[in-house]
């Protein structure tokens, strides 16, 4: 039995959730990937796997050796990467968790970190704070993008990247008379209009992010503290899915500076900056607070703190410019 082996395919099936995905995410066979684990219950005379017709979670011996295998894997990786890189040329995984509304902010820093490093890989994923939280926690993200003014664990490092600023956004055709005279200029791009208040934002038709998202969380307190709870004709999770909403249909979305950003060339959309009240929420860079980082983190979080890459962060994010 290869033990480091068969503690990736115990990984790989926690984070799958199902036999099959997992095998499918190793490169192996259903029966190769339950072989192995089976293996290493018998290795360690225990049971690890809840099992019935399907996979039904983790025993609390197989939660203890889930915890060991990520530790494991996270020193292989740490000695892997000691060993493939020189001296300023770090080489590796970078894993990155990016709450959706700084998607645009990952993908940036990502890119921007890979050419400046061709050794590392980077892999972003887009989660939840919480699943970030705990992927830092149990060693599948070694770096995580979202909002730090939620409470988080002494152990976490958090490094300011900017402050989020937010939008009211639809199709350019729903300008008002007003903005529409005073635009003397045909739009080369994303019209941003004058700003608007939370209060009268309310009374367009929303797509707002679910209500277990963070971001729903602050757009709910801002129409509250408005004085006009809303309730949207269309919720997602999905940011590909708010975007797409504002092409297709007639609704209108509260979206972060950071994602407006991204959609700067589309000039049949417009944006307005929202006030009364103005919410400014912190984004920024957490990771885990170790003894031993990897080359990979280390290039990370040099960058994320190296003020080209803030001030290219600032302009792609917060409250824009008209």
């Amino acid at each position: 039995m290869n033990l480091l082996v068969s503690m990736r395919y115990l990984v790989a099936l926690d984070e799958h959730q199902h036999f099959a995905r997992a095998a499918q995410a190793c490169f192996v066979t259903q029966p190769a990937l339950s072989n192995a684990i089976r293996a290493l219950e018998e290795e360690f005379g225990a049971v690890l796997v809840k099992r019935s017709r399907s996979f039904a979670g983790f025993t609390p011996e197989g939660q203890r050796m889930l915890a060991s295998a990520r530790r494991l894997l996270h020193e292989q990786e740490l000695l892997a990467q000691d060993f493939k890189s020189s001296q300023g040329k770090p080489a590796g995984t970078l894993a990155l968790g990016a709450v959706p509304t700084a998607e645009p902010i990952a993908a940036r820093f990502a890119a921007m970190l890979q050419a400046r490093h061709p050794g590392i890989r980077p892999v972003v994923r887009i989660m939840s704070s919480p699943d970030i939280e705990a992927g830092l926690e149990n060693l599948s993200l070694d770096l995580g993008l979202g909002f730090t003014d939620r409470p988080r664990p002494a152990t976490f490092l958090a490094l300011p990247q900017y402050a989020e600023h937010y939008f009211w956004v639809s199709k350019a055709d729903q300008l008002g008379k007003a903005e529409k005279a005073s635009s003397a200029k045909p739009k080369q791009g994303l019209h941003i209009g004058q700003p608007m208040s939370w209060q009268e934002a309310a009374q367009s038709p929303l797509c707002l992010m679910t209500p277990e998202m963070h971001n729903r969380r602050i757009v709910d307190a801002a129409f509250a503290k408005a004085g006009t709870p809303v309730t949207p004709v269309m919720e997602t999770s999905s940011i590909l899915t708010l975007a797409l909403s504002l092409m297709s249909g007639s609704v209108s979305c509260i979206m972060p500076g950071a994602l407006v950003g991204a959609f700067r060339a589309h000039a049949e959309l417009q944006a307005r900056s929202l006030v009364s009240p103005e919410v400014h929420t912190p984004v920024g860079f957490m990771a885990l607070k170790t003894e031993r980082t990897s080359r990979t983190l280390d290039a990370a979080l040099t960058l994320a703190q190296d003020a080209a890459w803030l001030r290219h962060a600032a302009a792609h994010s917060g409250l824009l410019s008209a």
